[in-house]
């Protein structure tokens, strides 16, 4: 199994201290935290995007380009990218940038997003942005495999042996789909034979399990091998210690404060308490052995290889965090690898653990001066 910390990049007050951070400060905490994931040996750092308040992560490229510059290992995810409300050409420009800077540790989750900003901002509403998310990715998916692309559509002009530029470093990219609560996601990454990733955060996990059911049906149905589907998974909260008391006690003002602001914005609480929260979320709050446990009974119920972890400090001090993420990787994340097989993570991050993929592809200059791509010999490292 594969693990990914996450941030939506919330800037919200100090569940302890109410002190609220500057944005400048917010964001470079995410950059010290993507620092400590590869440092840590986690998988994967995921940014999503929101484009409302209490969230600074309107800009996902952005920032994972900075991470790419500060990093040289950790794959490099966006949870999720909206692209019914990008432009796929712009999109692609911006991803095939971050995918050459980081030297092709780029793997895309999509999505329709949500929040009525974006309908306010981007003029795209219930109506039309599933869509507009189904246009977007399969005009993206067309532009990254080729150099030369015709197309037509609803959203935007049409392209007419359209060479959208830089090209990217990997010949081919991972595109997760990711979803919450819709069939519309699941079956377009079906169709496409994509990997889902279930937010699993909302919600106890019946209804996310329910959904990857559908998706593992919908991925036969259009004739991929059962095998081949792969799933990721959200986790609601994370907290790990030595003992379930201690994480408990720790991560109750965290849990109070969500309470508060979902209340504040209008948001439907789904749970109560926070015992209810720990028992019937997907939520990895407790001590290494309660943790494994738990994430065995979600994977009997998914099938999942990779999940994500809250990379947040929220209102913890920095060494109960370190802490935290240290004893995960320590006693949890070993254990979890060995019971539960994983795919590798983008092209350069396989390990002697995982199944060969295609090396990176380089470029070189032939007789006439022009640019030609070339493959390294060998197994990607």
């Amino acid at each position: 199994m594969k693990f990914l910390l996450f941030t939506l990049v919330t800037r919200v007050p100090d569940p302890i201290t109410g002190r609220l951070p500057g944005t400048r400060e917010r964001l470079r905490n995410v950059i010290e935290q993507a620092g400590i994931a590869e440092e840590l040996g986690y998988d994967g750092f995921a940014v999503g995007e929101r484009h409302e308040d209490p969230f600074l992560s309107a800009a996902p490229p952005v920032i994972l380009s900075h991470i790419a510059a500060v990093t040289s290992r950790i794959s490099l995810f966006t949870a999720v990218t909206t692209l019914s409300l990008l432009d796929p050409v712009r999109a692609f420009e911006d991803y095939s940038t971050l995918d050459n800077l980081s030297g092709g540790r780029l793997e895309l989750i999509i999505g329709k997003g949500n929040g009525s900003a974006q309908a306010e901002l981007f003029h795209v509403t219930t109506d039309d942005q599933w869509d507009r998310n189904r246009e977007g990715y399969e005009l993206f998916r067309e532009l990254w495999a080729s150099d030369s692309v015709t197309w037509s559509g609803r959203f935007r002009p049409e392209l007419r042996a359209a060479k959208a530029l830089p090209r990217p470093w990997q010949p081919r990219i991972r595109v997760w789909h990711g979803s919450a609560t819709s069939r519309d996601s699941v079956e377009l990454a079906a169709r496409h034979g994509d990997p889902l990733f279930s937010a699993n955060v909302t919600n106890p996990i019946e209804p996310y399990a329910d959904l990857v059911r559908h998706y593992r049906e919908r991925w036969e149905f259009h004739g991929h091998k059962p095998a081949d589907a792969l799933v990721g998974a959200g986790t609601a909260g994370f907290h790990v210690a030595r003992t379930s008391q201690e994480a408990a006690d720790v991560f109750r003002p965290i849990f109070q404060a969500r309470l508060a602001l979902a209340r504040e914005l209008g948001l439907p609480v789904v749970f109560e308490t926070l015992e209810d929260f720990l028992t019937r979320s997907s939520a990895l709050v407790g001590s290494p052995e309660q943790v494994i446990d738990k994430v065995g009974r979600q994977h009997e119920l998914f099938g999942h290889e990779v999940t994500h972890l809250a990379a947040d400090r929220d209102g913890r001090s920095e060494i109960q965090h370190r802490d935290s993420l240290e004893l995960f990787q320590a006693e949890v994340a070993p254990e979890l690898r060995r019971r539960f097989h994983s795919r590798p993570l983008a092209t350069n991050t396989a390990t002697d653990n995982d199944i060969p993929v295609r090396p990176p592809t380089e470029y070189d200059l032939d007789s006439h001066g022009e640019l030609v791509r070339t493959e390294t010999s060998g197994v990607a490292p």
